[in-house]
């Protein structure tokens, strides 16, 4: 006899949540939803604002769920800063498990990387030099934050990185997959993260420190600044992680300064560091990787003051 095939959360029928509360607030409307959880919109008559709750339905409970959803809401609780989202409240009521967050009014970082790569005029298919830089020095000083805190991300992506829409400020979201150093037990062998931005570490041993969260970095800049990412072909997702593993160093096929109108080959020197295949051979820190692109900012601003 077969097992019965559990929900996914995209085919849950969540609208009988609307009107509960959830610890001070009261869920409004569903956001969207990712592999396990889902995020509403809900009002904290406390403190009279709107929030973000995720929900993780008790229907889609498992151990490895229970365990990824907490993971997510003590990791992000333990840290304070302006470029991560700050979680509120976590607890349970008869239907599901939830934490509460600041509820960001803008986009996923994939949005504008999209919207930037299907623009009709084809100068404007790249993002600004300076707009990568900023972002990228504020999205490393925080992962260098949570490194100090003993906290590795493992799924940094630019869905993971929601952009304010009115300070363009961007935030750091989705620590279900966080390693935390501190915490004591036995943990087991799970090939966790994203394959398109996964560290080669990731792939091999799942052990990582906060040089893997570099290089998921690395590649979301890559990215960035080349509306695309250069792999080689390939048809599957395992097929690209065999592709990282057997191409090393090897696996990107073109430089920022090859195709941007802006970058040029010190900055491919600088990212490709970070890109490295032996995180031996990576920044030592995210701290580091920040202030060499400081470096090359200050040097590219004296040498094109138009630009």
């Amino acid at each position: 006899m077969k097992d019965k095939k559990m929900p996914t959360i995209a085919t849950l029928n969540l609208d009988h949540l609307v009107g509960q509360p959830v610890g001070t607030a009261v869920l409004l409307k569903k956001l969207g939803h990712g592999a396990m959880s889902a995020v509403f919109v809900a009002y904290q008559k406390s403190l009279k604002r709107q929030i973000a709750v995720k929900v993780l339905p008790k229907s889609m409970l498992t151990e490895k769920s229970a365990q990824f959803f907490q993971q997510e809401a003590e990791a992000a609780a333990i840290l304070a800063h302006p470029h991560i989202i700050p979680i509120y409240e976590v607890g349970k009521t008869d239907d599901f498990l939830f934490f509460t967050m600041q509820l960001v009014h803008g986009h996923a970082l994939s949005y504008y990387i999209q919207r930037t790569r299907k623009n009709i005029v084809p100068s404007k298919r790249f993002m600004p030099l300076k707009t990568v830089i900023t972002l990228m020095l504020n999205l490393l000083d925080a992962l260098a934050y949570a490194h100090d805190n003993d906290i590795v991300h493992r799924d940094i992506k630019p869905d993971n990185i929601m952009i304010e829409d009115h300070s363009k400020r961007p935030l750091i979201t989705d620590f279900g997959v966080a390693r935390v150093s501190r915490t004591k037990g036995k943990s087991e062998r799970l090939l966790l993260g994203t394959p398109m931005y996964m560290a080669p570490e990731q792939i091999l041993s799942g052990t990582v420190d906060g040089r893997a969260d570099q290089y998921s970095a690395g590649v979301m800049m890559l990215e960035m600044l080349m509306s695309r990412l250069p792999y080689p072909p390939y048809r599957t997702a395992m097929d690209l992680l065999k592709m990282k593993l057997s191409l090393k160093d090897r696996l990107f096929q073109q430089r920022p300064s090859q195709v941007h109108p802006v970058a040029n080959r010190a900055l491919d020197k600088i990212l490709f560091k970070a890109l490295a295949f032996d995180p031996d051979r990576r920044y030592a820190s995210c701290r580091d990787f920040a202030r060499n692109l400081e470096r090359f900012q200050a040097s590219f601003a004296r040498s094109s003051p138009a630009r």
